[in-house]
């Protein structure tokens, strides 16, 4: 791993809207499918889209995938990829490159000539990204040294261990450090993506985009990589599940370590030794979760007041709702209103 983090100059500045811009994914046998395929259909489904309301003539994006050799490769389901160039065949002209992710990233990601190539790549493109273990070229590539970054959940420790003077931070959805971005796994390179569009179309095109595609708007890079009802599934303990199901439904009760020790019938100490194992995470993180998830529903889907949020989701006060929003979401409560929150269908008057 190299001590020194290699320069990554990147422009910030947006090009001028009449240039088509160059998005290339960077794949390799055993490469999961949706981290190549979901990013692209964003950027594809974006040219599309302006075409369509006359908002252009051309395409916004042209976009490929680079392969280790031109043709035909498997990605980790079976299904066969097709790579318009080799990698070292590529050099200038690439606006965005995307690194994907998959089974093969363990295999690959140490591939010199192809460390090389990213490097180089690094000092003319406008934006590097990675999506899930993809993480891993830009870890030996040097690039993430001394920065922030993401990768997929179940990689975090592996990763954290390989490469310290990285700032892993694991529950983000994707991380931006410049024009350098970490994505967390799979479907998570498509939030990247129409975060990407939006950078440089706006947000009201990244919307439609995003209903294009059936996706719920887009999650800011600071939403957790899973939720608290996901893992109610990873207990195998079923008085644990039990717990944890209680937990989801009573978010406003006494959800302190010694109170559910005691539905339990354990000591605190085991019961926090034992819930982390078994749900990967202490129980006043999974609490915390619980109650951020609940006020997420109550803004995305009511009117209630932020004091009535507060309540019924337990966080207790709008600062420390606040607070619990800015460290698990990355955003304020009311900034994820504004962006989030879906308006009542509107209703015929009878007469």
């Amino acid at each position: 791993m190299p001590t020194r983090r290699p320069s990554l100059q990147v422009t910030r500045d947006r090009p001028l809207p009449a240039r088509t811009r160059r998005v290339a994914m960077l794949a390799y046998p055993d490469v999961q499918m949706l981290d190549v395929t979901g990013p692209l259909e964003v950027f594809a489904r974006t040219s599309r889209w302006l075409k369509e309301k006359g908002l252009r003539e051309d395409d916004a994006y042209s976009v490929e995938i680079i392969g280790l050799k031109r043709g035909a490769f498997p990605a980790s389901s079976g299904l066969r990829l097709h790579a318009d160039h080799r990698f070292d065949e590529v050099g200038r002209g690439i606006d965005t490159l995307l690194i994907a992710g998959g089974i093969g990233a363990r295999r690959y990601s140490a591939h010199p000539p192809l460390v090389r190539w990213i490097r180089q790549q690094a000092r003319g493109v406008r934006r590097l990204a990675s999506i899930c273990t993809g993480a891993f070229f830009l870890a030996e590539s040097g690039l993430l040294e001394g920065r922030r970054a993401t990768t997929h959940w179940a990689y975090c420790a592996e990763f954290a261990q390989r490469y310290p003077g990285i700032q892993l931070e694991p529950d983000r959805i994707f991380v931006q450090e410049g024009g350098l971005y970490t994505a967390a796994g799979v479907t998570a390179g498509m939030d990247l993506a129409l975060a990407l569009v939006e950078e440089d179309h706006g947000r009201a095109v990244a919307l439609e985009v995003a209903r294009a595609l059936v996706m719920f708007l887009r999650r800011p890079g600071g939403q957790a990589q899973f939720s608290a009802q996901l893992a109610v599934q990873l207990a195998e303990q079923e008085p644990l599940r039990e717990l944890q199901a209680y937990i989801l439904e009573h978010p406003r009760e006494d959800l302190s370590v010694q109170a559910l020790a005691r539905r339990v019938a354990m000591s605190p100490r085991n019961f926090a030794r034992v819930f982390t194992r078994e749900a990967g995470m202490p129980p006043a993180r999974f609490v915390t979760s619980t109650r951020v998830e609940t006020a997420r529903r109550l803004l995305e889907e009511t009117s209630e007041g932020l004091d009535g949020v507060c309540a019924k989701s337990g966080l207790g006060t709008p600062e420390a709702m606040r607070r619990a929003f800015l460290h698990t979401v990355g955003i304020p409560p009311s900034q994820y209103r504004e962006r989030f929150n879906r308006p009542p269908p509107a209703t015929r008057s009878s007469r």
